[in-house]
């Protein structure tokens, strides 16, 4: 799997310079989706010799990119409203659903054993609970032999749309996050270490003994990291599993009006898992001729790429979903 997302990636980068594609892409942004888009990309070349060059920037350049019109399409795990779109004349559709994991690398601790409440979670980021061992963590760990270590923290340094989720999710857990740090690309971490892309923050986990951070559920799976068990909106414990990432996905609700804008962090249900996100894809409305191109091969992926994305850990979505959005390009995609 490695080997082939590795080569997917390679081709994506490299396709700018070949010559015998009968049409090429480029776009640019969140590294949410990164690996599913990789996966996609490989495939749509070798079915059709279309090339889609695809770069990992995070959603703020993303978003920058795309508005400046240096790309083809842009991506973004943050939804942008309909003002925010008509001022920068932009066209938005989700293209898959993912999951934010909180990851943590803590020897003798193993994969969905340790339980962290959404407060906790909170106040770990926040830098109020700075140990292991403390009180609130092992409140809810009774059974685990939690080492008396400093939290070593990991967020990401560029703007994100993995963060703005993660700090919804927090902004809608914690009265403190959300009076001191509030929800964003980018904010004012109170500690921890900083790095770029989800990339950069699984690898800074998975090298930093007691470190904690919050990445996409591909890049846990890919690095083989250890997630916390969460809560739900309702209270109850839930592990970042598919069916539980499929729980929560279930209760989102797009429409074509608000051009699909929706956050879907911690929905009713008692195995909703409470950090699940869309990720967008940003078109520019005055060049429908390239707009076609991309919409080809993102109607490509919606019906051949399912079981990739949910190999790569994604929730493909609904078919009403992907009709609904199919009736968006019609309208404005001309």
């Amino acid at each position: 799997m490695l080997k082939k997302l590795a080569l997917a990636a390679l081709v994506t980068a490299a396709s700018i310079s070949s010559s015998f594609a009968a049409d090429k892409i480029n776009g640019a942004g969140a590294s949410f989706p990164a690996p599913v888009y990789y996966d996609w990309a490989f495939n749509y070349k070798k079915d059709t010799k279309n090339l889609v060059n695809y770069q990992s920037i995070g959603s703020g350049g993303g978003i920058k990119q795309i508005s400046k019109r240096v790309v083809d399409f842009g991506a973004s795990d943050k939804p942008l409203d309909s003002k925010k779109l008509a001022k920068d004349k932009l066209l938005q559709f989700p293209a898959v659903i993912g999951s934010i994991v909180v990851a943590f690398n803590v020897e003798g601790i193993a994969d969905a054993t340790l339980r962290l409440s959404n407060e906790v979670v909170a106040d770990i980021f926040a830098g109020k609970i700075t140990k292991w061992n403390d009180a609130a963590i092992a409140a809810d760990n009774k059974s685990l032999n939690l080492p008396n270590q400093k939290i070593i923290v990991v967020h990401r340094s560029d703007g994100s749309g993995t963060t703005y989720n993660f700090t919804y999710y927090l902004t809608k857990s914690s009265k403190n996050w959300k009076e001191n740090f509030g929800t964003g690309k980018a904010v004012d971490w109170a500690v921890g270490i900083g790095g770029k892309g989800n990339e950069g923050v699984a690898s800074l986990v998975k090298q930093t003994p007691y470190s904690i951070g919050y990445i996409e559920n591909a890049y846990k799976e890919k690095n083989n990291l250890s997630a916390a068990v969460l809560k739900t909106a309702n209270g109850k414990w839930v592990k970042a599993t598919e069916e539980n990432f499929k729980a929560a996905a279930k209760y989102a609700s797009w429409t074509k009006e608000d051009n699909f804008y929706a956050m879907l962090a911690l929905q009713p249900g008692d195995t909703s898992y409470p950090i699940v996100a869309a990720t967008f894809i940003l078109l520019p409305k005055e060049k429908p001729q390239t707009n076609k191109k991309v919409i080809e091969f993102y109607d490509y992926a919606f019906k051949n790429g399912d079981e990739s994305a949910k190999r790569l850990g994604y929730i493909p979505l609904p078919q009403e979903t992907k009709n609904m959005i199919r009736e968006y390009w019609a309208a404005n995609i001309k």
